[in-house]
This record gives C-alpha cells, structure tokens and sequence, in this order.
C-alpha cells in the first residue's frame, strides 16, 4: 500500500487530531504540508509532522495557488469556511476529507458535491458515527433479520450541560451567522447516522425547537457579565460557571486537555485565568451573543411508513448517545457502547458489549470513529477505492437535506418534504 501524502487545511482541534492519526502510521501517510492563519497552531502542527517552513502557509489560497502537493486534503475550517477549499481543492485533483458540515446552506452543499463529481475526486465527510466498532455491529444485527422490519427509532443526542456552555453558547458555534444553527452543527451526522440505520430514504421531516434558557432573562439575579466577577455565592451555585466547568472540575483535578485547551495554546492556571478574564469562555452564559436552539425534536417518516424521533437537548450528562430501535420481531435498546436485543419469539434478551476504551484523545472519541474515519478514508485514497468511504456524496447530500429541511420545518411551522 502507498504512503499517502497529506495536506491539513485548519490545524484546530480537528485537523490536529486526525493528524495524529497521522503519526500513529507513518508507514501508510504523511502530512506534507499544512495551512492554518494562527501562528502557534501551524508551528505546532508543522513541528509534530516535521513539515519544513516553506510547506506551512498562512492560508489555503496560498496552497490552492500551487500545483497540487499532496494526495489528499484534510478540510478542517470554520463550517462557513467549506465552500470555497472545498470546490478548489477538487479542481486542483486533491481526495477530500471535509469536517461536517459540509456547509452551511444546501446551495451550497450542492455545489460542493457537483465540482466533486465533475472532478472525479474521492469525497469523505466526517460523519465519524458510521464508523464506531458499534455501528458496524448494529448494521450487523439489523442485517441478520434480528428484529425483523425497523418500524420506529428513538433518538437523543445528549450534548451536554457543559458542553452547551463550552461550545454553543460561549464558544465557536453559538451563533448563526458566525457557524451554523444549532441541528447542523451538533446533529448532522446524528441524523446522517439515522439515514444510515434505516437504510431508505426519508420522504418528510417536522421539527420543533427553542433557545428556552441561556437568556438574559433566566441570569440569577444580581449575577455578573463573566464569572470571575461573580458573586461568591451565585457564582458556586451556577452549574454553568465557567471557574466550574474550566478550572474546579477540570485543570485543578489535572485535567488540561479539551475543552480547557481550546481557551489557551499554553495551558497553565495564569493563562486560563486570563482567558477568563478576557476571553469569551469566562462570559457569564446567560450574557452571550448565543442565540441557536438549546432543545430541538425532529420527526421523520421514510418511504416505507417507518418512523423516527430524535431529539438534541443541552439538559443533561454528556454522555453517548440513547437509541432505542423498535422492529416487527424484536427491540434493541443502546447507549452507543452496549446494545440490549431483546427478541419477541423468544422474550430472550441479549447484551452485546461495542465500547471502545477512551483514551481522552480525539480519535478514540464518538466511540473510536474518529480513529475509524482516517483509517477508512486513507486506505480509500491508498488503494483508489471509494467503497471504503462509508458517507460519500449523494448519501451525505441527502442526510444534509434533511437537516436543512427540518431547519425550515422549525422556523416556519410546516411539515417539509425532501
């Protein structure tokens, strides 16, 4: 198998990690070059992969002016920065790995997929649910006749109480018009992975949602604008602190990787202070620019009569995802690590153990697909042979529609066909 040769577009918290899959396999890739407008990010990233100077570049309009120095791309920007690497990365004859979303409109979306398909090139995007150790032995089980024909699937992505702060209303996609709304960001590939289970297409969608709580008029009263300037006693009394979730529960247990490294390249109690003090991260919660949902149920109903619910809610643990999948011989009940088959000829039931160890790194997360996704996507452009790519285009296209159109169905009331 040939060593393929790697360019990282954004060297954050994404492009970092699947580079040190990277490294885990010199044998099979190598990143050659790297574009990234933060400093310490691209010297980081370059020093780890020994990429020499004239190789790391400021931007990715700097690398697509140059004929093409690598095999394939690794698309890790803002999601309102896909667009335009994406569709001149593909003229340019680059194998594309792009970060989900694909983007933040479906006109644009379709784009993406048209200059790829007339370029001819391999297309991955990082829907990482398809590749668990999990999914594949749910695909498994379902493939086999286990529970006969799926009639209906109950979904909740749990984002988390922290990481609702952490992310969506102090961090990089707690805005609209800076990212993307809330269902796009956080549940593309939750309802990507659902297309994929029922395995059929989806005819209409119906979504509710709202920003119920991080609002100003939900702050404590007599609260402060950052957390550092809080009082004391509503300060230790607020699950949402940033002190809590950042510094109590986290760098002083010795915890200094995501989220706390997203405040600070050098992670020290001086340096997360001052982030806190200065940053957006130490912004009390219910003082921010925020305004994507916090709760949102989507209904589906595919081409067969069958059904599915999901919902995303910020109001609880962050954990894996709850599925329970309801079929005409038998249920299976799952927490993403362990499936609970229980089969109604026999009223048996059956546990069957999918947890992947965690290791708190970025490719042993969503359960190892991350980890899985660059393995799958490598060995694609490696060998030429798109069957390895589990989320190609017209799939990925579909499942993104579905989620523009339960946007729409949320916004204006209606029922949406796809």
């Amino acid at each position: 198998m040939k060593q393929v040769k790697i360019l990282i577009v954004g060297c954050g918290a994404r492009g970092s990690g699947y580079g040190r899959f990277v490294l885990q396999c010199p044998e099979r890739a190598k990143v050659v070059a790297i574009a990234e407008p933060i400093a310490e990010r691209r010297n980081a990233v370059g020093d780890a992969h020994n990429v020499p100077p004239e190789y790391r570049f400021n931007s990715w309009e700097d690398v697509a002016r140059l004929p093409r120095l690598a095999d394939a791309v690794l698309i890790c920007t803002q999601d309102q920065m896909h667009e335009a690497p994406a569709i001149a990365f593909a003229q340019l004859g680059y194998d594309i790995l792009l970060e989900k979303p694909m983007a933040p409109t479906a006109e644009a979306c379709r784009r993406i997929v048209a200059a790829v398909k007339k370029a001819g090139v391999l297309f991955a995007v990082c829907h990482v649910l398809r590749y668990t150790a999990y999914t594949r032995k749910l695909k498994e089980v379902l493939a086999s006749g286990a529970i006969g024909e799926i009639i209906n699937i109950q979904h909740l992505e749990p984002v988390g109480y922290w990481h609702q702060a952490h992310s969506f209303v102090r961090g990089n996609w707690r805005n609209e018009e800076e990212s993307s709304f809330m269902l796009l960001a956080k549940c593309c590939h939750d309802v990507d992975w659902l297309r994929y289970v029922m395995n059929r297409p989806c005819r209409q969608v119906q979504s509710f949602g709202t920003l119920k709580h991080f609002r100003s008029e939900c702050a404590p009263k007599g609260a402060a604008t950052r957390c550092l300037d809080c009082p004391a006693e509503i300060e230790k009394n607020c699950p949402y602190s940033a002190i809590k979730i950042y510094l109590r529960d986290r760098l002083d247990k010795g915890h200094s990787g995501w989220p706390v490294n997203v405040l600070s390249h050098e992670v020290t109690r001086e340096t997360i202070l001052d982030a806190l003090r200065n940053g957006p991260y130490g912004r009390c919660v219910y003082a921010c620019d925020n305004d994507v949902v916090d709760n949102q149920v989507v209904n589906m109903i595919f081409d067969n009569g069958s059904t599915i619910s999901m919902t995303m809610t910020a109001f609880n643990a962050h954990s894996g995802r709850l599925t329970r999948i309801f079929g005409t011989r038998g249920s299976i009940d799952t927490d993403s690590n362990t499936m609970t088959l229980f089969d109604f000829l026999t009223d048996k039931k059956t546990v069957i153990d999918t947890a992947v160890k965690n290791d708190g790194g970025i490719l042993s997360g969503h359960g190892g697909g991350d980890g899985g996704l660059m393995d799958a996507f490598i060995s694609a452009v490696a060998e030429q042979d798109p069957s390895k790519i589990l989320s190609g285009t017209d799939e990925t296209l579909e499942s993104h529609l579905m989620v523009f159109a339960a946007e729409e169905s949320r916004k204006n009331g209606k029922v949406m066909d796809i």
